[in-house]
């Protein structure tokens, strides 16, 4: 089930960023499909969790083929696939890395291990794919306020994921006390 949500996440975020036009909060860029990256970090941490480091890396492949064959024949143009496919990739390794060598409960190590990730990942991806330097769809001004959005959003969405991670831990392990 873990591994089908991490899929699932990342497909929807490809998709509801391709149909959806992006939110301007301010001077904010938002993608609609940055709420759901944050939700991928978060899965991915949790089946790392299942099945181990090294097998995380093998699904991290399967997500980023998926993720780059949906962004296509949603018409991204090439500059976007690649940059899309390259922040996927580096940040989901710098999560997975961080994740697995952070020495603190899990939901610090979530929250730590994606707020790494979704920097790495809104940075590459708006400079590679959306500035001048990629497919040109944002000015160099734009920028900043486009990586700051995405960024702030996705902080958010892991405050919020290792609140609940650590509800549920503590739940789960006052029950075991009491049992």
């Amino acid at each position: 089930m873990r591994i089908l949500l991490y899929l699932i996440s990342i497909v929807t975020a490809n998709v509801v960023t391709a149909a959806f036009a992006p939110l301007n909060i301010g001077i904010f860029i938002v993608p609609m499909g940055t709420f759901l990256i944050g939700a991928t970090f978060i899965f991915r941490d949790l089946v790392q969790n299942r099945y181990g480091r090294k097998k995380t890396y093998y699904f991290i492949g399967i997500a980023l083929l998926l993720s780059a064959v949906i962004s296509y024949f949603l018409g991204d143009t090439l500059i976007i696939v690649l940059a899309s496919a390259l922040s996927f990739v580096i940040a989901e390794s710098t999560d997975t890395e961080i994740y697995t060598r952070l020495n603190l409960p899990m939901s610090w190590r979530v929250f730590y291990s994606g707020l790494v990730g979704g920097l790495l990942d809104s940075v590459i991806f708006v400079i590679i794919g959306l500035s001048p330097l990629g497919a040109n769809f944002l000015p160099w001004e734009a920028v900043p306020a486009a990586i700051i959005g995405q960024v702030i959003f996705k902080t958010i969405i892991q405050g919020i994921a290792a609140l609940i991670i650590n509800q549920v831990n503590n739940i789960s392990n006052k029950d075991a006390i009491s049992n």
